[in-house]
């Protein structure tokens, strides 16, 4: 940091002093370039936030590629099963959900299986092809 001086005697002086306190030398004219010479601090201007782009990731294509190592089995038997035979789990152990199944036939005395298989066989007969093979992971035979 720079030492203001009196420019006639050279005494170090106060930066708000209008006079040197040693020489009476007055200093308008010195603060006037004292003040010119430090740097100013501009506040910088009103500047219009810049819009962020976000570039979405392309929509990745959805692949329904039917295995054909997948069992063939029948949509409509499935529904069947489901609908007359449902509170034991005749359709779960067609389809290949043997754990399912089991507890069908663990809680068949309750009625709740019963009615969840009358509601899986209206839903297997009301559902496509493609849906039905990729839910349950078979080959709907044709």
């Amino acid at each position: 940091m720079s030492e203001n001086v009196c420019p006639q005697c050279g005494a170090p002086i106060n930066p708000g002093a209008s006079e040197c306190r040693f020489c009476g030398e007055k200093l308008v004219h010195q603060q006037v370039v004292q003040q010119m010479q430090q740097p100013v601090y501009q506040q910088p201007m009103y500047q219009q936030p810049q819009p962020i782009i976000i570039q979405q990731a392309a929509p990745q294509p959805v692949y329904t590629a039917i295995n054909p190592a997948w069992p063939v089995k029948s949509k409509v038997a499935a529904g069947v099963l489901g609908l007359f035979l449902g509170g034991i789990g005749a359709h779960n152990f067609y389809l290949g959900k043997i754990g399912t199944g089991l507890l069908c036939l663990l809680f068949c005395w309750t009625g709740i299986p019963a009615i969840i298989g009358f509601i899986e066989g209206i839903m297997i007969l009301c559902s496509n092809d493609e849906n039905f093979q990729l839910k349950y992971h078979v080959r709907a035979m044709m």
